[in-house]
């Protein structure tokens, strides 16, 4: 499963990381970053984890006001 996070639309309000504090942190910058992630060519932050481990992420896409948040 691939955890990706559209940083460019991301509003920095800090939902993810207070429900999901293993997957995201809030960055020097303000926004959402998803820990030991990747980029992408988009600039979207990307993480492959197993699926048994989605849960609070799944959560975390969830909560996010901006739906900016996605698990495939």
């Amino acid at each position: 499963m691939i955890i990706k996070l559209h940083r460019s639309k991301c509003i920095g309000c800090g939902s993810c990381a207070a429900v999901c504090p293993d997957f995201f942190e809030i960055a020097d910058d303000g926004l959402s970053h998803i820990k030991g992630s990747q980029k992408d060519s988009e600039g979207n932050d990307v993480l492959e984890i197993k699926e048994e481990n989605k849960g609070c992420a799944a959560e975390a896409a969830e909560v996010c006001p901006v739906q900016i948040i996605s698990i495939n």
